[in-house]
């Protein structure tokens, strides 16, 4: 399999030789393919300088990956002080994320290699991993084979298979199977996601069910840690009744639109912060919010005046901002992405709102409709009707409050599980392998 993706990868970057030379004309992108070509990466490593220490190399995809990672790298930093903690990721919002979250608790942050055979030959020599965590998702071919060959114990943490991924896998079995079987541990979040990798014929040994990660989100935020004490907008009176909605996609923000016009016309003191997933759609949205006859002001311009709706478009507030939160919604769920991590606003007793579609969380979104913590709407009515029924009603608002952060909390102790298999797999002995 190996020997034909490396053909073919060589022959489609024959192909687009051209095209990657005006790629790399542009300064935006020429940087970065350096880094992730490892150029520069050993004056990196040289400087940390890890010696003897153990080296845990950790990848996460994209924001999704990169958040999710949190808490388990906060645990290993606790837990395992004496080793020196590599953290990658592949996109530039994952790289941004990772540098201002992920960056105070590891030793170095990279850009992820691309998987071309010298490329990633040359990440694993300089970096001499002894434990490579991938989390959730990411697989590539090269990547994974290379440290498998190289004696480097590979676990996948907070795995999910979606409905979709499965598929996916089952009908290309021969191409994922051999890189799931790479993995010396697949902790995977849910006992269903376990048994469909044994059904991709993984070893039942290598398989374990771990929890989600996700759920011990707040696990490792102390009381002075900034993440756990959000700064207000100054331009959001106090008394505000705030409603977040959180990572929203096209076709989802005229929805929130509709249903908050309506419920401005009996609430006053009602806020809305809108966060898409893509800050860069910022104009875009504002444009919306216009033509809607709607007022707006943006976190990322403090001149803007005061209004009813806050743009946040910035990165890295929103899961701070669910903490202001009277109630939530959670995007990508009226339209068919996925939808986005619940649990942040969970985790701080928010009421939580999303749409049909949370195939990415069908687990999370289940727990919390049976605990009575989340409500499925599909129209701007319902979504105005759950809302106002979240404000006017504060035994409804209580219980919903209760239900969603009693389930994080019967669900915490998953990076305790983590870090017991990864002491098992760390090997024995100095460190630098």
């Amino acid at each position: 399999m190996l020997i034909v993706y490396n053909f073919l990868q060589g022959v489609l970057l024959i192909a687009a030789f051209p095209l990657l030379l005006l790629i790399l004309g542009r300064k935006k992108y020429r940087s970065r393919m350096g880094d992730r070509l490892g150029i520069g990466l050993g004056q990196k490593i040289a400087a940390i300088n890890p010696g003897e220490k153990k080296i845990i190399w950790i990848h996460g995809l994209s924001v999704g990956e990169v958040t999710s990672a949190l808490p388990l790298v906060k645990g290993i930093r606790e837990e395992m002080d004496r080793a020196c903690v590599v953290f990658s990721a592949s996109t530039g919002t994952g790289m941004s994320i990772a540098l201002e979250k992920i960056k105070p608790h590891v030793d170095l942050v990279i850009a992820a290699p691309l998987d071309l055979l010298p490329v990633v030959n040359k990440f694993i020599r300089l970096i001499r991993p002894d434990l490579f965590l991938l989390v959730e998702t990411d697989f590539w071919p090269n990547w994974l084979h290379q440290l498998r060959h190289s004696a480097i114990p590979l676990v996948l943490v907070n795995g999910r298979i979606s409905p979709s991924s499965f598929r996916r896998y089952r009908r290309f079995n021969f191409f994922f199977t051999p890189m799931f079987r790479s993995f010396a541990l697949l902790s995977m979040q849910t006992e269903s996601d376990a048994a469909q990798m044994r059904q991709l014929g993984v070893p039942p040994a290598r398989v374990k069910t771990l929890g989600n990660l996700k759920y011990d989100t707040n696990l490792y935020r102390g009381n002075n840690d900034p993440e756990n004490h959000p700064a207000p907008d100054p331009r959001i009176p106090a008394t505000s009744m705030i409603w977040v909605c959180g990572s929203t996609h096209p076709g989802e923000e005229e929805i929130i639109i509709t249903a908050f016009s309506r419920l401005l016309l009996t609430r006053t003191d009602i806020i809305l912060i809108l966060a898409p997933r893509d800050p860069g759609r910022r104009n875009e949205i504002r444009k919306l919010l216009t033509g809607q006859g709607m007022q707006s002001m943006r976190r990322s311009c403090p001149a803007d005046p005061a209004a009813p709706i806050l743009l946040l478009d910035t990165l890295g507030e929103l899961a701070a901002s669910y903490r202001l939160a009277r109630v939530a919604f959670i995007g990508g769920s009226l339209v068919d992405l996925g939808g986005h991590n619940p649990l942040e606003a969970a985790a701080y007793g928010v009421p939580v709102l999303f749409g049909p579609h949370m195939d990415d969380f069908l687990e999370i979104a289940r727990d919390l409709l049976e605990c009575t913590g989340a409500v499925v709407v599909d129209s701007p009515a319902a979504l105005e009707a759950a809302v106002r029924q979240i404000l006017d009603d504060e035994a409804v608002h209580r219980r919903m409050s209760d239900a969603a952060r009693n389930l994080v909390e019967r669900n915490s102790g998953v990076i305790q599980n983590h870090l017991r298999e990864l002491r098992f797999l760390l090997p024995a002995g100095s460190g630098n392998n």
